[in-house]
């Protein structure tokens, strides 16, 4: 599997009389792991759910690629994989029966399904809940299984959004292991939404929204060099100072 590229053009799109976003040219390269970073009512989910296709533009495209060969949004739906912010599993469903569940969505070979499923419960550490319902489980170990979820299919694209708001700091700290790990194979492009901004700071490349606009790209240390700064808020703090 060959990781998935993408970058919108002149993305924008409306609610109404209201823009979330407004104009965005961004770049994502293959293998990495992105974040965007803004705070809340940026435009970041807005921006996921027009990646994924859920969502259609006001104007503007989203151009994929895959080793250099132009993709469809068609080609892309079955290589991408999306993690949303909200609740989205079954709280009366185990572990094991989501598993199961994600396996008949996919259509996964039964051999496939297998090895995918025990190295991911190994490397996730919930191979003694899989029994364990869903609503039972902590915050940290919801997120898990939702990133389980999608990874199962085996994506070329995998988008998170916000994917650790409301988990312990130690579970995030777990949570983005997983993410280094998966990344490091360079068979997967992962894209977060994130308002933490220590987090951003452990992405591969950074894009910073602020009221459905793009302030800057880049990776995150040469951004901030850029800036002379030396923390990310300083970039907002100063982006909302020169609004007022």
């Amino acid at each position: 599997m060959t990781a998935i590229a993408f970058e919108t053009l002149g993305l924008t799109k409306s609610f109404g009389r209201k823009t979330a976003l407004d104009g965005l040219y961004m770049s994502f390269e293959e293998g990495l792991l992105h974040g965007i970073v803004g705070p809340n009512g940026a435009g970041k989910t807005t921006l996921m759910r027009l990646v994924t296709g859920l969502l259609k533009p006001s104007d503007g495209r989203v151009l994929f690629r895959q080793a250099d060969a132009a993709l469809s949004q068609e080609d892309v739906r079955p290589l991408l994989a999306y993690q949303p912010q909200r609740d989205h599993l079954y709280a009366d469903l185990s572990v094991g029966e989501h598993l199961a569940f994600f396996r008949d969505l996919y259509g996964l070979p039964r051999p496939l399904y297998k090895e995918r499923r025990d190295r991911l419960l190994s490397i996730t550490r919930l191979e003694p809940f899989v029994d364990r319902l869903a609503g039972q489980l902590s915050g940290g170990m919801y997120k898990k299984l939702g990133l389980i979820c999608a990874l199962l299919q085996g994506p070329a694209l995998l988008l998170l959004d916000e994917p650790t708001t409301g988990v312990d700091p130690i579970s995030r700290r777990e949570f983005w292991d997983l993410l280094h790990g998966i990344v490091e194979t360079g068979e997967v492009t992962i894209v977060m939404s994130t308002s933490y901004m220590d987090e951003a700071e452990r992405c591969s490349r950074i894009h910073l929204i602020d009221a459905g606009r793009m302030l800057l790209e880049g990776e995150p240390h040469e951004v901030m060099a850029d800036q002379k700064v030396y923390s990310l808020d300083e970039i907002f703090l100063s982006h909302e100072e020169g609004r007022k």
